[in-house]
């Protein structure tokens, strides 16, 4: 790996993790008070203000620990953005399929993404310890890198809505639900019996998804740095801004279709770049213009694709 293992004492982690929750506060007792539909420009001023957040984080890194730790945060946060834009397509069907109404969005969003946090946090620490102890797991997650993105390269439909998910079929014949939602509430008190709320089965869909997508993303950051304070941090920075950046893109993601192939070979890079780690190293600062590359590509190739097709349209 490019970085040595920084020495971060406690106060720093500390320092941090109270970051991350002034943050959390901000957004919901700051920006998301009352509930309410957020519109694109809210969108993108919290957006900006979390991705100016991410790269505040980055600066005090590459002050305090130099050039090599700041870029390599960086490539990581990249990457977990990039890869928290293929979550976003799945939230999208579930709030559609859910018919979940547009102000109660971010509340569940807002409780979605403080669970991904400390589950995605338990799962990189777990995974750099494991690391560390055992180095050749790193060429298991390679190898499963290459195929999940191999495999998401020729995927044609990254979402698909959970009409036959058994997870959602168990908490429907197990917990007693109302039919209807109550405003903002997961949980309600009806003629002495606790019920919960259609939104509980979108949280509870949510968090589910996450865990099935930080199956990816964690031995994709163990691919950039296996660091524990790097890793954590470009992870959890990239994870508290996903809210504010799917009411940005929830209008454009139809717009990136071939965005999974970026994203896939991404994937498939940085678990190539696993598996030959100790015959070539690849610079940190080399993989990164490799998966700008990509993903720019990928952008740049769902918009030419977009409007061809808009061409052919008003030609017909």
């Amino acid at each position: 790996m490019d970085t040595p293992h920084l020495e971060v004492s406690g106060a720093v982690w500390l320092g941090f993790n109270a970051f991350v929750v002034a943050l959390l506060l901000v957004d919901l007792f700051g920006f998301n008070r009352k509930a309410h539909q957020i519109t694109f420009e809210e969108a993108l001023r919290t957006s900006a203000f979390f991705i100016g957040a991410a790269l505040f984080v980055n600066a005090l890194i590459l002050i305090r620990y130099g050039s090599a730790a700041g870029l390599t945060f960086f490539t990581g946060y990249l990457v977990e953005i990039s890869l928290s834009v293929d979550n976003l397509f799945v939230i999208a069907v579930l709030f559609g399929y859910f018919a979940v109404p547009a102000r109660f969005q971010h509340r569940v969003l807002f409780w979605g993404v403080f669970g991904a946090i400390i589950m995605r946090a338990t799962m990189i620490l777990a995974g750099v310890a494991l690391v560390e102890r055992f180095s050749w797991v790193l060429y298991i997650f390679g190898v499963f890198l290459v195929f999940t993105g191999g495999r998401m390269l020729f995927a044609e439909d990254i979402a698909e809505p959970p009409k036959d998910n058994r997870i959602l079929s168990f908490l429907r014949r197990v917990l007693p639900m109302t039919k209807d939602y109550h405003r903002d509430q997961f949980v309600i008190r009806r003629m002495g019996l606790t019920l919960v709320t259609p939104l509980f089965l979108v949280l509870v869909m949510i968090e589910f998804t996450d865990v099935v997508f930080a199956v990816d993303s964690i031995p994709a950051i163990l691919g950039i740095t296996t660091d524990p304070f790097l890793a954590y941090g470009s992870n959890i920075m990239a994870v508290v801004g996903l809210r504010a950046l799917y009411f940005v893109l929830s209008g454009l993601i139809e717009r990136v279709r071939y965005l999974h192939i970026g994203l896939g070979l991404v994937l498939v890079f940085i678990g190539l770049k696993m598996l030959v780690v100790e015959y070539f190293h690849i610079p940190t600062w080399l993989s990164l213009v490799v998966i700008i590359f990509l993903i720019a590509g990928s952008a740049v190739l769902s918009w030419y694709a977009l409007r061809n097709a808009k061409t052919t349209e008003a030609d017909l």
